[in-house]
């Protein structure tokens, strides 16, 4: 009769548990979809501050912003946290054109790789060769390639699902492409963007030289899809084509910035700290709404959604806008550098850098016995129509936290239209849908909010029941 008792008081508290958690999730989401701020903010950011370079005007002034917005929420704590970050700058708009033969020109749409080296004042006008990779660069040897721009297209592969898959897979083209060439003797480089999508927007985005001195740096800019497609139609007709560009970029001295963040201190376990965030840096063509404005905003609504639900957490949860993260991570890693100089016990952190589409779940980097533990709340998420709970990559930013102790994960958005966006001038507030934003800060605020009120621990005490 015992057993009978206990276990029907343990269904019970259960069941009661279940009730409970699902009532705040539907406070959680209705709050964001009825009362939220994410959209509010993004209009802010994105059309009265815009494009947020790192080290710019603009990226200061995303800083006092959102700092402002952090101390109207009445929140435990706001701070700025002091980082060193670099300056690169555009300059005047590039421009190319490919040359069939003497005077005959077609314009094409390029745009400079952020970190590359300027062309000469001039321009840069050479003989242009094509290769599929980056590592074919070292198969077609000096004689091929010195003095010639190489030009890199190697298309983002279609058919995998996982977009953010498929951009990794060629990402290396752009980041170390130009360094590879410049070995045997380029004079510049030529990537096709990382587009899925066939358009005129040439996409950005971070490259490096590795330890080749200033000297020996040349030049590099991305080209669009439609242009790409063009010109690798051209030279298979002919081989024998001039291509110039212009590009009138530069480094200059590293500038102090900020991060800024956001904090609700822990009712029971103050020392145990939660992270939520996104990056408030931005690339410096569109205003930056999709990368990664979107998790900016959803990261500050996750505390204000708490409040508004009326949930005190257990734990401590701080929202952090990492500066920095798109050519440097400098902001990220100051935080773990902080974090780990203080003694800082942090126990979860969830990113989102994916764009503000729909969103399907989240992945996670943790332990199996802890996956299991998290995969069992899939129930409650799923009158949102969240599923995806899978094993996979977090985040940049929170990478650097990353130790035994801490669980980390990051959201994930419907990824098939994120790269039409990114780090191009189309990555714009009109391309951002208010309820999609909104259902995103939802999800990771029901996420935050479960993770804080049963932990991370996945110990068990198993209990001898007798008579």
């Amino acid at each position: 009769m015992k057993h009978i008792l206990i276990v029907v008081f343990l269904f019970t508290t259960v069941q009661f548990s279940a009730q409970t958690d699902a009532d705040n999730l539907k406070k959680i989401f209705t709050n964001s979809l009825t009362d939220g701020m994410s959209y509010q903010w993004l209009d802010h950011l994105s059309n009265q501050i815009g494009g947020r370079l790192s080290g710019s005007l603009n990226a200061e002034l995303a800083v006092q912003y959102t700092k402002e917005e952090f101390d109207k929420l009445g929140l435990d704590k706001v701070w700025l946290q002091p980082v060193m970050v670099p300056r690169w700058v555009r300059g005047a708009p590039e421009f190319a054109y490919f040359e069939t033969s003497p005077g005959v020109t077609t314009n094409v749409n390029i745009c400079a790789l952020g970190g590359s080296v300027a062309t000469p004042a001039g321009g840069l006008k050479a003989k242009i060769i094509e290769v599929g990779s980056y590592t074919e660069i070292e198969a077609l040897g000096t004689d091929k390639v010195k003095g010639k721009i190489v030009f890199i297209n190697r298309p983002m592969q279609a058919d995998l699902i996982n977009t953010f898959e498929a951009y990794g897979g060629c990402s290396v083209e752009r980041y170390a492409g130009a360094a590879e060439a410049a070995k045997y003797g380029a004079v510049g480089t030529i990537v096709r963007s990382l587009n899925l999508r066939l358009d005129d927007f040439p996409h950005t985005g971070s490259m490096g030289y590795g330890d080749l001195p200033n000297s020996k740096r040349i030049p590099s800019a991305a080209i669009s899809t439609n242009d790409a497609e063009l010109l690798s139609g051209i030279l298979a007709l002919n081989d024998n084509i001039n291509f110039f560009f212009s590009q009138n970029c530069k480094q200059l001295e590293d500038v102090q910035s900020y991060n800024v963040i956001g904090e609700i201190t822990g009712s029971e376990f103050p020392n145990e700290i939660i992270v939520v965030g996104g990056h408030l840096d931005s690339w410096d063509l569109g205003d930056g709404s999709h990368d990664d404005g979107a998790g900016v905003v959803q990261s500050m609504d996750v505390l204000r959604l708490l409040k508004a639900s009326g949930i005190r957490p257990k734990r401590t949860i701080r929202a952090v806008l990492f500066m920095n993260e798109e050519n440097g991570l400098r902001g990220g890693k100051k935080y773990a550098q902080v974090a780990k100089s203080n003694k800082e016990k942090h126990v979860f952190a969830l990113e989102s850098d994916s764009g503000g589409f729909t969103p399907r779940g989240f992945s996670f980097d943790c332990s199996e016995a802890m996956l299991a533990k998290i995969q069992s709340w899939r129930p409650l998420f799923k009158p949102y129509l969240i599923h995806y709970f899978e094993e996979g990559y977090s985040g940049a930013d929170i990478g650097p936290l990353k130790d035994d102790n801490i669980v980390l994960a990051g959201l994930r958005p419907d990824s098939q239209r994120y790269f039409d966006h990114h780090h191009a001038a189309n990555d714009t507030f009109e391309h951002v849908n208010k309820r999609e934003l909104e259902l995103g800060a939802a999800s990771m605020t029901a996420l935050i909010y479960l993770m804080d009120k049963y932990g991370t621990e996945t110990i068990s005490k198993n209990v001898e029941l007798k008579n």
